[in-house]
């Protein structure tokens, strides 16, 4: 067990180190020099250079890209002329309301799928069948963008049943872990937390439906092939009740496939709302990183792109660890 960790944390670490490279070649392939955008437009070619030089633009690309590495594992990931910060401490504000975003929207796919599709499976209903497989194909087809509009226009402009695009609302809770919803409930305040929910209902739904679709086309194959097996029909024989057949023996033998897209699909969730966040002015990294873009403020894009990809490499190796505790046949290989 212990040789397969090591080789999945050698494979995480070159995983990241190619991100950091690309990343580093795509940005400084774009025809902008960060030097001039923060000396000023109307900045001489002195100023300008006295600024490549204190950036260290001005060194060989090889050992910017030595410095930036050493920068990243100390915790320096570049200061945003924009905001005149460092980009981790951006990051930092903001990455609470995000992975609460993503929790919820997560939370909300993964179970959903789950009972929405045992419950189609063993009701042995064609019509509901059909329904749940065309609404999976919708979900996954949609645009997030689109079905956030919608969901605007419809739930918060037309029924005011929820809060238009507000962020989280103007009545934080007393900080703990960053996450309102949990906050509140730490400090006591039940009604701060239905309250929190009600501004997470919109954006976290919209983020969670392409999610929700695939895990029930993912859900539902592996639960058909597995509801097919023999032991299944021994077990309706021996006159076991069809819900403990469908959540004590069927789902658990047709969950490690499940598990793996699971993990995939909570990374995604945490680095890849950016325009729904946008949309639903959820003060997010979402927003950070768009921001960075328009403003061309490239620390803050390169940033986020480690991020993102060290959300996917930690998510990815947790599960090859779980995995291997889980199946004794992939420890073994």
């Amino acid at each position: 067990m212990l040789r397969f960790i090591v080789e999945r944390v050698f494979s995480a670490l070159l995983t990241l180190l190619g991100a950091s490279l690309i990343a580093f070649i795509v940005l400084r392939a774009v025809p902008t020099n960060p030097a001039r955008l923060i000396a000023g437009p109307f900045a001489t070619d002195e100023v300008i250079g006295q600024v490549e030089a204190a950036l260290g633009l001005n060194k060989p690309l090889y050992i910017q890209y030595a410095d930036y590495i050493v920068g990243f594992v100390r915790g320096d990931w570049g200061f945003s002329y924009s905001a005149g910060q460092p980009v981790l401490q951006q990051i930092g504000q903001r990455l609470p309301a995000s992975a609460e975003l993503a929790l919820y929207a997560f939370l909300f796919a993964f179970i959903g799928a789950i009972f929405l599709t045992v419950f189609s499976v063993f009701a042995r209903s064609r019509w509901l069948d059909r329904l749940l497989r065309g609404s999976a194909f919708v979900f996954v087809g949609v645009p997030p963008f689109w079905i956030a509009l919608l969901f605007l226009i419809v739930f918060s402009e037309n029924l005011g049943w929820f809060p238009g695009p507000v962020g989280r609302g103007d009545a934080p809770p007393v900080v703990v872990t960053g996450l309102y919803s949990i906050d509140f409930l730490l400090g006591g305040d039940v009604s701060g937390f239905f309250g929190a929910l009600h501004y997470l209902a919109l954006p976290s739904v919209t983020l969670a439906l392409g999610s929700l679709g695939y895990l029930i086309r993912l859900l539902r194959a592996n639960l058909l092939d597995t509801a097919n097996e023999p032991f299944v029909t021994v077990l309706h024989a021996k006159g076991v009740r069809g819900l403990v057949i469908a959540f004590g023996h069927v789902l658990p033998n047709a969950f490690l496939p499940t598990l793996t897209a699971g993990g995939l699909i909570l990374a995604q969730l945490l680095g890849g709302s950016v325009l729904v966040e946008r949309i639903y002015t959820w003060p997010g990294v979402g927003g950070l990183v768009i921001d960075g873009i328009l403003r061309q403020d490239y620390a803050v894009v390169q940033a986020f792109i480690l991020l993102s990809a060290l959300i996917y490499i930690v998510v990815n190796f947790l599960i090859d660890i779980l995995y291997g505790v889980v199946d004794p046949r992939v420890r073994r290989s």
